[in-house]
């Protein structure tokens, strides 16, 4: 998805409009850029592209969520607001309003990176897969990876784990990490899937945390939301149940025609917020020989594709605008400037 978890209002009252459309915008480009080179390297990830549907299920959220879609007309970020009968049309929901964005798309994850990883393979990268690394140290102008028995030798060294590792632990102050709970369903059949009434869309709601829902290529309804802060892992199975609960319930409401569908899979993820819902990408101080990929929120695929593309033009010697807008330097200062400009 090109459309951040911070909405754009927010953003504008943090940084300011001009900085906040840059940021939508790297946004929109990367998802572009990601569609167009999955289809360049012909990888077979059951791409699809899609439409966004962001709605609000209260008249609080709905004017929330209308002045959402008119800030970013006036951004020249393209949407269409759905009204409540529109909204019903398109999901089978009985909300207030939405935006309806185009420009998205789903993948098979697991698909999308192994063809991701051989085509790197092709042109000559080298992968080793469960290789921990136990030491990373620097040597001269360069430094060292540390694997067992073997060492690495390079100029620089990516982290992109995602959020901060115990090997960063001054990092992690920077980072909140959520579990998130996600139920899929048995596949359902055509006559049942137009009585739910909702369309081949990315469906999620204006709440926090938001819930979301995804057809699957094989007619499976992937429903998502629950999100709570990391759990200890004695409470995880507890956790587990009652969040998938919570998911199930909330769509249950929505869609009261699940009572007739069977949960084949559930499972958890784990994942890292940062204040302002934006990945830190680049260099930090601390770490002379580092370039950092943390923080992706609940967009990791498009902002995991943002983050290479702003890592491979630091290493080129490109510096822009762009890398102050997700890297490390952003601060409060820069925060309160924003809020006095918009």
């Amino acid at each position: 998805m090109q459309e951040p978890d911070t909405d754009l209002v927010e953003l504008a009252r943090r940084y300011g409009s001009t900085d906040a459309r840059r940021i939508w915008r790297r946004s929109s480009e990367a998802t572009r850029d990601f569609i167009r080179t999955l289809d360049a390297l012909n990888i077979r990830c059951q791409l699809e592209h899609l439409d966004s549907v962001y709605y609000a299920l209260t008249n609080a959220d709905g004017r929330r969520l209308h002045r959402e879609w008119r800030q970013r007309r006036q951004a020249g970020i393209r949407g269409r607001w759905l009204d409540p009968s529109a909204l019903d049309r398109a999901t089978g929901i009985a909300g207030t309003g939405a935006i309806r964005t185009t420009g998205n798309a789903q993948v098979d994850p697991h698909l999308a990176c192994l063809g991701l990883l051989r085509a790197a393979a092709r042109a000559g990268a080298r992968i080793f897969e469960r290789s921990p690394v136990d030491l990373i140290r620097q040597q001269g102008d360069g430094a060292e990876v540390v694997s067992r028995r073997r060492v690495v030798r390079c100029s620089r060294i990516i982290i992109a784990t995602g959020y901060a590792t115990p090997y960063f632990k001054p990092l992690a102050v920077r980072f909140r990490m959520w579990q998130t709970y996600v139920v899929a369903t048995q596949r359902i059949p055509a006559g049942l899937r137009r009585v739910l009434g909702l369309d081949n869309v990315m469906l999620w709601d204006a709440g926090r945390p938001y819930h979301y829902a995804r057809w699957t290529a094989d007619h499976r309804l992937l429903l998502g939301g629950g999100d709570r802060p990391q759990v200890p892992e004695r409470q995880r199975q507890k956790a587990l149940r009652e969040s998938v609960a919570g998911v199930w319930k909330f769509f249950g409401e929505r869609y009261p025609a699940l009572s007739r569908v069977a949960i084949d899979f559930v499972w958890e993820g784990l994942f890292a917020t940062t204040a302002d819902g934006l990945p830190y990408v680049g260099p930090h101080p601390d770490y002379p020989k580092h370039l950092f990929a943390l923080g992706y929120g609940g967009n990791g695929m498009t902002f995991g594709f943002l983050a290479a593309q702003l890592l491979l033009e630091w290493y080129a010697g490109k510096r822009t605008a762009d890398h102050r807008l997700f890297g490390f330097e952003r601060s409060a200062a820069r925060q309160r400037a924003g809020k006095a400009r918009g």
